[in-house]
């Protein structure tokens, strides 16, 4: 049924999903399917109803102990095996994932409310970045380093850190799965999983399909836990190195349990990526981008250039075009093919947006262009918010400032190109950036001066699997994709041998 929920956003009402996709919910501790654990139990919740689906087990002290030590006693297996069956065991993996895409993506639209329309194709990101990670497992090397002025031999030797923490986000628990286990097993580490709570499915199914395609017991563990129980995971003692991908916030807590025992991190983290249009740019090109902007993830993207800066001389254009796009997004059950964007995930995150978009409705400076409310209606059990824009909003406001990690954009006017360098530099986070021009010097001279670590021009957020990934200042520090994600999880041995 397609009807008008606000007289702007077409929207679809939500049945019930099928939850017989869903795995058996447990931890995988080696081999054991573990079901009865310390750490109590969660329900989840399915974001499109606000319904509960099924009771989760969360591991606590004694799972996380188990955990660990088995990652720890699989390590001089996985270590030690030759580097082209790691590979294989890996494309053996990848292979099995694309034999599995509509299991996982039926999975990811219970667990977040993923659209099938592209959850399916995220499950093919993973296979692929699977399958291109494997590829470097016996291909990294040391290197011979001359010296002087005595004879001798100086070579270094590439190796894993030994047993990984990986912290997984909630909202994209597929691509994010495989953009940091990927590398760190072919790199030769073993790895204990902290899925979110929220979502722990995929990953559990995951953990399965690992066994199936032979590898050894213990190489990947899945622990899914409660929030402060994950301090207890970077806190241990057997544990080599963290991998984030979260919060602020989360960052933080998670390096003040490294510190214990000085545990190197490594963290993707949130942003407050802008998008510059300038005037000479494709304008419908840049409005239709912020149709994805707005509704990839329904906004809950840490790279999406939720700011967009335009010049004063299609400022206004821009907005018209936005506006209209944005208005023709489906939004609806996550089910259906035709649904562009779903509901965000849970009752907490819809109030935290819901609070920015009050906030800034209250400012009477700002112009509210469409959107800014939650939607109801055959849609108010689950956590849909409309598409939102907000116009000549400064880039000092908080909405500007703070993170919303949701489906809701600002636009803010500049003259010249010196004034939007300036505008988009001035925020404490630094992960990504997009510009739009068909000026090739300007597009060249304004992607080096943006402080980021990722810049897009006159597209959205292409990602190849050999290309780095990751931020700086508070976007975090590391790097995932290509050989620069392999070396993220290696470190090198110097060895001098006289001669």
């Amino acid at each position: 049924m397609l009807e008008v929920g606000n007289g702007k956003t077409h929207h679809t009402a939500v049945k019930e999903a099928a939850l017989n996709v869903l795995p058996k919910p447990g931890l995988l501790i080696g081999d054991r399917w573990i079901t009865d654990c310390s750490g109590g139990w969660t329900r989840h919740i399915y974001p499109a109803t606000g319904k509960p689906t099924v009771s989760i087990p969360m591991a606590g002290t004694k799972e996380i102990d188990e955990a660990v030590e088995t990652a720890r006693a699989a390590l001089p297996i996985w270590r030690g095996m030759p580097a082209d069956q790691r590979r294989e065991l890996m494309l053996r993996f990848a292979q099995l994932l694309r034999q599995q895409v509509e299991t996982i993506g039926n999975m990811a639209v219970i667990e977040n409310g993923t659209p099938l329309s592209i959850a399916t194709l995220i499950a093919y990101v993973a296979a692929d970045l699977f399958a291109y990670n494997a590829g470097w497992a016996d291909k990294i090397g040391g290197e011979v380093v001359e010296t002087w002025p005595v004879s001798a031999l100086d070579y270094t030797l590439e190796e894993p850190y030994g047993v990984v923490a990986a912290i997984l986000p909630f909202n994209g628990p597929v691509a994010q799965f495989a953009m940091v286990i990927a590398p760190a097993l072919a790199a030769g580490n073993c790895v204990v999983v902290k899925p979110s709570s929220l979502t722990p499915f995929t990953a559990m199914w995951f953990g399965q399909l690992f066994l199936e395609a032979g590898f050894p017991p213990g190489v990947v563990n899945i622990v899914p836990m409660k929030g402060k129980d994950g301090d207890l995971l970077c806190a241990h003692p057997g544990v080599d190195k963290i991998h984030l991908t979260g919060s602020v916030s989360t960052a933080r807590a998670v390096l003040a349990a490294a510190a214990l025992n000085l545990t190197p991190c490594g963290f993707e983290l949130g942003g407050k990526s802008a998008t510059i249009v300038f005037d000479d740019a494709d304008l419908q090109v840049a409005a239709q981008s912020a149709v994805q902007q707005l509704s990839t993830l329904s906004g809950q993207v840490c790279v999406k250039g939720s700011r967009f800066i335009v010049q004063s001389g299609v400022y206004e254009k821009v907005i018209e075009l936005c506006k209209t796009f944005t208005e023709d997004i489906m939004v609806g059950d996550p089910v259906l093919e035709t649904t562009v964007m779903s509901p965000v995930i849970s009752a907490a995150q819809c109030d935290e947006i819901m609070g920015f978009i009050n906030r800034a409705k209250a400012n009477k400076s700002f112009r509210l262009i469409t959107g800014g409310e939650r939607l109801g209606g055959e849609l108010s059990g689950g956590y849909f918010i409309a598409p939102t824009i907000f116009a000549d909003v400064e880039n000092s406001a908080e909405i500007c400032q703070k993170e919303v990690f949701g489906p809701v954009l600002t636009f803010t006017k500049f003259d010249t190109e010196d004034q939007a360098i300036r505008m988009a530099n001035d925020s404490n986070y630094g992960l990504g950036g997009y510009i739009y021009t068909n000026d090739l010097k300007r597009a060249h001279t304004v992607s080096s001066a943006i402080r980021t670590g990722n810049v897009w021009v006159n597209n959205f957020m292409g990602v190849p699997a050999g290309a780095p990934f990751g931020g700086i200042k508070q976007s975090g520090y590391g790097r995932v994709g290509g050989i620069h994600g392999i070396r993220e999880f290696k470190r090198p041995k110097n060895i001098w041998i006289s001669l």
